[in-house]
Protein backbone atom coordinates (compact mmCIF):
# COMPACT_ATOMS: atom_id res chain seq x y z
CA UNK A 1 0.00 0.00 0.00
CA UNK A 2 1.37 3.14 -1.11
CA UNK A 3 1.88 6.28 1.61
CA UNK A 4 1.16 10.06 0.80
CA UNK A 5 2.13 12.70 2.98
CA UNK A 6 0.00 15.06 3.52
CA UNK A 7 1.07 19.10 4.46
CA UNK A 8 -1.55 21.70 5.56
CA UNK A 9 -1.28 23.86 8.89
CA UNK A 10 -5.61 23.39 8.63
CA UNK A 11 -6.65 20.24 10.55
CA UNK A 12 -9.83 20.13 8.95
CA UNK A 13 -7.89 20.53 5.38
CA UNK A 14 -5.93 17.47 6.18
CA UNK A 15 -8.77 15.52 7.55
CA UNK A 16 -10.84 15.58 4.32
CA UNK A 17 -7.62 14.96 2.28
CA UNK A 18 -6.23 11.94 4.12
CA UNK A 19 -10.17 11.02 4.19
CA UNK A 20 -10.28 10.61 0.50
CA UNK A 21 -6.96 8.95 0.18
CA UNK A 22 -7.89 6.23 2.93
CA UNK A 23 -10.69 5.68 1.10
CA UNK A 24 -8.98 4.79 -2.36
CA UNK A 25 -6.98 2.91 -0.41
CA UNK A 26 -3.97 4.76 0.29
CA UNK A 27 -2.24 5.21 3.57
CA UNK A 28 -1.57 8.90 4.83
CA UNK A 29 0.84 10.38 6.91
CA UNK A 30 0.74 14.20 8.01
CA UNK A 31 2.40 17.05 9.25
CA UNK A 32 1.25 20.50 10.05
CA UNK A 33 4.32 22.60 9.39
CA UNK A 34 7.27 22.75 6.90
CA UNK A 35 9.62 21.71 9.00
CA UNK A 36 7.42 18.86 10.33
CA UNK A 37 6.79 17.91 6.45
CA UNK A 38 10.63 17.51 5.43
CA UNK A 39 11.39 15.57 8.91
CA UNK A 40 8.32 12.78 7.79
CA UNK A 41 9.53 12.68 3.74
CA UNK A 42 13.03 12.00 4.94
CA UNK A 43 11.74 9.51 7.59
CA UNK A 44 8.82 7.91 5.61
CA UNK A 45 9.81 8.31 1.91
CA UNK A 46 6.35 8.88 0.96
CA UNK A 47 5.17 7.78 -2.68
CA UNK A 48 3.83 10.86 -3.35
CA UNK A 49 3.51 14.22 -1.45
CA UNK A 50 0.04 16.60 -0.95
CA UNK A 51 1.68 20.06 -0.32
CA UNK A 52 0.03 23.50 0.83
CA UNK A 53 1.40 26.34 -0.18
CA UNK A 54 0.33 28.92 2.21
CA UNK A 55 1.99 27.71 5.44
CA UNK A 56 3.42 30.07 8.14
CA UNK A 57 7.36 30.51 8.75
CA UNK A 58 8.16 27.65 5.81
CA UNK A 59 5.72 27.61 3.06
CA UNK A 60 5.19 24.92 0.79
CA UNK A 61 7.47 26.79 -2.04
CA UNK A 62 10.15 26.24 -0.15
CA UNK A 63 9.49 23.12 1.27
CA UNK A 64 9.11 21.80 -2.11
CA UNK A 65 12.75 23.50 -3.44
CA UNK A 66 14.37 21.88 -0.48
CA UNK A 67 12.47 18.59 -0.96
CA UNK A 68 13.65 18.44 -4.75
CA UNK A 69 17.32 19.80 -3.78
CA UNK A 70 18.03 16.18 -3.17
CA UNK A 71 14.54 14.21 -4.53
CA UNK A 72 14.10 14.44 -8.15
CA UNK A 73 11.19 11.93 -8.57
CA UNK A 74 8.83 11.61 -5.95
CA UNK A 75 5.72 13.42 -7.27
CA UNK A 76 4.41 16.76 -5.25
CA UNK A 77 0.78 17.79 -5.65
CA UNK A 78 0.30 21.38 -4.45
CA UNK A 79 -2.92 22.02 -2.51
CA UNK A 80 -3.69 25.85 -2.39
CA UNK A 81 -6.14 28.47 -2.07
CA UNK A 82 -4.09 30.72 -4.10
CA UNK A 83 -5.51 30.41 -7.58
CA UNK A 84 -3.69 32.84 -9.47
CA UNK A 85 -2.03 31.65 -12.58
CA UNK A 86 1.62 33.17 -11.44
CA UNK A 87 1.38 31.38 -8.59
CA UNK A 88 0.30 28.08 -10.54
CA UNK A 89 2.88 28.56 -12.46
CA UNK A 90 5.84 29.17 -9.85
CA UNK A 91 4.35 26.18 -8.44
CA UNK A 92 5.02 23.81 -11.31
CA UNK A 93 8.48 25.33 -12.02
CA UNK A 94 9.25 24.99 -8.81
CA UNK A 95 9.18 21.27 -9.45
CA UNK A 96 5.91 20.29 -8.75
CA UNK A 97 4.02 18.17 -11.02
CA UNK A 98 0.19 19.34 -10.34
CA UNK A 99 -1.87 21.86 -8.74
CA UNK A 100 -4.69 21.56 -6.75
CA UNK A 101 -7.21 25.12 -6.16
CA UNK A 102 -8.73 25.03 -2.92
CA UNK A 103 -11.71 24.60 -2.74
CA UNK A 104 -11.57 21.03 -4.20
CA UNK A 105 -12.87 18.38 -5.26
CA UNK A 106 -11.84 15.24 -2.89
CA UNK A 107 -12.70 13.25 -5.72
CA UNK A 108 -10.22 15.38 -8.33
CA UNK A 109 -7.61 15.31 -5.78
CA UNK A 110 -7.66 11.30 -5.46
CA UNK A 111 -7.40 10.86 -9.71
CA UNK A 112 -5.23 13.33 -9.62
CA UNK A 113 -2.64 11.62 -7.08
CA UNK A 114 -3.62 7.43 -8.64
CA UNK A 115 -2.71 9.11 -12.56
CA UNK A 116 0.34 10.72 -11.12
CA UNK A 117 1.20 7.70 -9.48
CA UNK A 118 -0.16 5.27 -12.34
CA UNK A 119 2.46 7.40 -14.80
CA UNK A 120 5.60 6.89 -12.21
CA UNK A 121 4.65 2.91 -12.19
CA UNK A 122 4.78 2.95 -16.20
CA UNK A 123 7.70 5.18 -15.92
CA UNK A 124 10.40 3.28 -18.45
CA UNK A 125 12.93 1.93 -15.33
CA UNK A 126 9.77 0.09 -14.67
CA UNK A 127 8.99 -1.88 -17.97
CA UNK A 128 10.58 -5.09 -18.44
CA UNK A 129 14.19 -5.24 -19.09
CA UNK A 130 14.00 -6.19 -23.01
CA UNK A 131 11.21 -3.59 -23.38
CA UNK A 132 11.24 -1.35 -26.57
CA UNK A 133 12.43 2.00 -25.95
CA UNK A 134 14.27 1.83 -22.26
CA UNK A 135 17.46 3.65 -24.44
CA UNK A 136 16.48 6.58 -26.63
CA UNK A 137 19.18 8.46 -28.69
CA UNK A 138 19.46 11.63 -30.80
CA UNK A 139 22.86 13.01 -31.76
CA UNK A 140 24.39 14.10 -28.30
CA UNK A 141 21.06 13.60 -26.16
CA UNK A 142 20.75 10.22 -24.70
CA UNK A 143 17.60 8.60 -22.62
CA UNK A 144 18.51 6.20 -20.34
CA UNK A 145 14.82 4.46 -19.03
CA UNK A 146 16.46 1.73 -17.18
CA UNK A 147 18.27 4.43 -14.87
CA UNK A 148 15.49 7.42 -15.69
CA UNK A 149 18.03 9.53 -16.64
CA UNK A 150 18.48 11.77 -19.37
CA UNK A 151 22.04 13.20 -20.70
CA UNK A 152 23.56 15.74 -22.70
CA UNK A 153 26.62 13.87 -23.75
CA UNK A 154 27.97 12.99 -20.54
CA UNK A 155 26.11 15.56 -18.74
CA UNK A 156 23.04 14.86 -16.89
CA UNK A 157 20.02 16.58 -16.79
CA UNK A 158 18.15 16.20 -13.86
CA UNK A 159 14.23 15.97 -14.56
CA UNK A 160 11.24 15.46 -12.15
CA UNK A 161 9.09 12.48 -13.26
CA UNK A 162 6.58 15.20 -15.41
CA UNK A 163 9.46 16.30 -16.90
CA UNK A 164 10.71 13.33 -17.96
CA UNK A 165 7.68 12.17 -19.24
CA UNK A 166 7.82 15.04 -21.93
CA UNK A 167 11.30 14.72 -22.70
CA UNK A 168 10.67 11.07 -24.10
CA UNK A 169 7.54 12.04 -25.47
CA UNK A 170 9.74 14.74 -28.17
CA UNK A 171 12.33 12.22 -28.06
CA UNK A 172 10.48 9.22 -29.73
CA UNK A 173 9.54 11.79 -32.82
CA UNK A 174 12.35 13.90 -32.98
CA UNK A 175 11.98 16.72 -35.75
CA UNK A 176 8.04 16.16 -35.77
CA UNK A 177 6.08 18.83 -33.96
CA UNK A 178 4.04 17.30 -31.06
CA UNK A 179 0.96 19.21 -30.49
CA UNK A 180 0.13 20.48 -27.01
CA UNK A 181 -2.50 18.18 -26.64
CA UNK A 182 -0.49 15.33 -27.21
CA UNK A 183 1.85 15.98 -24.63
CA UNK A 184 -0.96 16.46 -22.51
CA UNK A 185 -2.13 12.40 -23.35
CA UNK A 186 1.23 11.60 -22.69
CA UNK A 187 1.97 13.31 -19.77
CA UNK A 188 -1.07 13.52 -17.78
CA UNK A 189 -4.19 10.80 -18.27
CA UNK A 190 -5.98 13.98 -16.59
CA UNK A 191 -5.49 15.84 -19.05
CA UNK A 192 -9.00 17.75 -19.92
CA UNK A 193 -8.06 19.11 -16.73
CA UNK A 194 -4.71 20.15 -17.46
CA UNK A 195 -4.12 23.78 -19.20
CA UNK A 196 -2.27 24.37 -22.01
CA UNK A 197 -0.08 27.00 -19.49
CA UNK A 198 0.83 24.03 -17.77
CA UNK A 199 2.63 22.06 -20.60
CA UNK A 200 4.13 25.67 -21.42
CA UNK A 201 5.44 25.74 -17.80
CA UNK A 202 7.15 22.21 -18.01
CA UNK A 203 8.30 22.84 -21.01
CA UNK A 204 9.74 25.96 -19.83
CA UNK A 205 11.61 24.06 -17.05
CA UNK A 206 12.76 21.44 -19.33
CA UNK A 207 14.46 24.39 -20.91
CA UNK A 208 15.71 26.07 -18.67
CA UNK A 209 17.77 23.02 -17.40
CA UNK A 210 19.13 22.48 -21.13
CA UNK A 211 20.22 26.13 -21.07
CA UNK A 212 22.20 25.93 -18.03
CA UNK A 213 24.30 23.21 -20.04
CA UNK A 214 24.71 26.11 -22.61
CA UNK A 215 21.83 24.37 -25.35
CA UNK A 216 18.59 24.63 -26.35
CA UNK A 217 17.49 21.83 -28.28
CA UNK A 218 13.45 22.09 -27.61
CA UNK A 219 11.71 24.33 -30.76
CA UNK A 220 8.73 26.24 -29.86
CA UNK A 221 6.02 26.05 -33.05
CA UNK A 222 3.92 28.35 -32.04
CA UNK A 223 0.26 28.05 -31.39
CA UNK A 224 0.63 24.06 -32.05
CA UNK A 225 3.82 22.82 -29.33
CA UNK A 226 6.96 21.90 -29.44
CA UNK A 227 9.47 19.94 -31.35
CA UNK A 228 13.17 18.39 -30.87
CA UNK A 229 15.32 20.26 -33.39
CA UNK A 230 19.27 18.72 -34.33
CA UNK A 231 21.40 17.66 -31.23
CA UNK A 232 24.63 18.02 -32.80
Amino acid sequence: MQTILVVDDDAGIREVVCFALRKAGFETVTADTGEQALSRFVAVRPALVVLDILMPELDGTEVCRRIRATDRHTPIVFLSSKDDEIDRIVGLELGGDDYVSKPFSPRELVARVRAILRRGALAPEAAAPDAPGLQLQHGRLRLDGEQYKAFWDARELVLTLTEFGILRTLMTRPGKVCRREHLMDQAYELHKIVSDRTIDSHVRRVRAKFAALGVDPIETVHGIGYKLGPCA
